[in-house]
């Protein structure tokens, strides 16, 4: 029986510096039916020029320009000319280790449809990496490790964008490339929650994050701290916020506000709890700020938790739990 075809996306602009890097990471795969639908948004560097190259040696890579602008239109660009059984993306600037295929179709194969495949991560620069990013990496592969990613789906985006795989069938079913949501990768994540689609663990590294001043993600304007609030909320108003329960919302830091200022727009009542003793009795909104002791009066409430801070994070999930409250049915971290 022949290997099913795997569809690798593949949009870049201007990352010439890096691509050589990628694409022969991809011809080093164990796994050898894939396909890669290399889609060019508009570069004004040598990019275009050498995906072209690598096509000419082998017709397994195909190059296209976004019909579009910008790297929805050009996923979608792609997608439209995907063939294979298996879809999975691919960021330009990354290194794939070379059973990650391998590893990723043969998951799905045992596990069988309505399940995602992941991998772990790391992140590699030429100046090292930040203490944030190590925590993020850490965070993100002990998820992935349990399969338990969607547990904290509200926190950060729980499945990195270029190292997932699923069957073609569930990608569509859960929207495939259609919504203009930024950021795409999160938007993604949270369709494949809404489909339920279930996460296969993983124990292994299966890609390399690049981390440089002008990638994307730290440079466009998509990618911006209220970009993923916006999507945060718009999902949990969706999928898990039950409007039979008073609904309450820790904190009154930028994010609580932003949150706040949200749900008052949109006039849906809430309860604004707050430990700053500056700030308990504070109106903010045409919504006054109580005391945190105010959530022991409310029948079965709904906590959107925007505090930051890792210790106070820990006392809080203390004190939920001691009152029999449960991680994303009751309380939801959304920092």
């Amino acid at each position: 029986m022949p290997d099913a075809l795997v569809s690798i996306i593949i949009p870049f602009k201007n990352t010439s510096d890096y691509l050589s890097d990628c694409l022969d990471s991809i011809l080093a795969q164990n796994y050898t039916h894939w396909q890669v639908l290399a889609v060019d948004d508009h570069s004004t560097d040598g990019s275009l020029d050498l995906v072209t190259s690598y096509a000419k040696k082998d017709p397994r890579i195909q190059v296209f320009t976004n019909k579009g602008d910008g790297i929805i239109p050009a996923l979608r660009t792609a997608y439209d000319t995907a063939a294979g059984e298996f879809v999975t993306r691919m960021d330009s600037d990354d290194i794939m280790e070379n059973q990650r295929l391998k590893l990723m179709v043969a998951s799905l194969q045992e596990y069988g449809k309505g399940h995602l495949a992941v991998g772990q991560v790391r992140y590699f620069s030429h100046r090292g990496i930040s203490n944030g990013y190590a925590r993020y990496e850490q965070w993100l592969n002990q998820l992935t490790e349990k399969g338990s990613n969607y547990s904290e789906i509200y926190k950060e985006c729980v499945i990195p964008s270029p190292c997932w795989m699923a069957f073609k069938t569930d990608f569509d079913a859960c929207g495939g490339f259609t919504p203009n949501r930024y950021p795409e990768d999160y938007d993604l994540t949270f369709r494949f929650y809404e489909l339920g689609l279930k996460i296969i663990p993983c124990n292994q590294v299966l890609h390399l994050w690049r981390d440089y001043d002008t990638r994307t993600s730290r440079t466009h304007e998509h990618y911006a701290q209220n970009y993923f609030l916006d999507i945060k909320l718009h999902y949990f108003l969706r999928l898990d916020y039950q409007d039979t329960r008073p609904l309450v919302v820790w904190g009154a830091g930028n994010k609580g506000k932003t949150i706040a200022k949200t749900l008052v727009e949109k006039r849906i009542p809430f309860v604004w709890l707050c430990d700053n003793p500056k700030k308990i009795g504070k109106e903010i909104y045409g919504k006054s700020l109580v005391h945190f002791k105010s959530l022991e009066q409310l029948e079965q409430p709904q906590s959107i938790i925007t505090v930051a801070n890792a210790q106070a994070q820990i006392e809080i999930r203390k004190h939920l739990k001691g009152i029999g409250q449960s991680l994303m049915a009751d309380y939801f971290f959304f920092c």
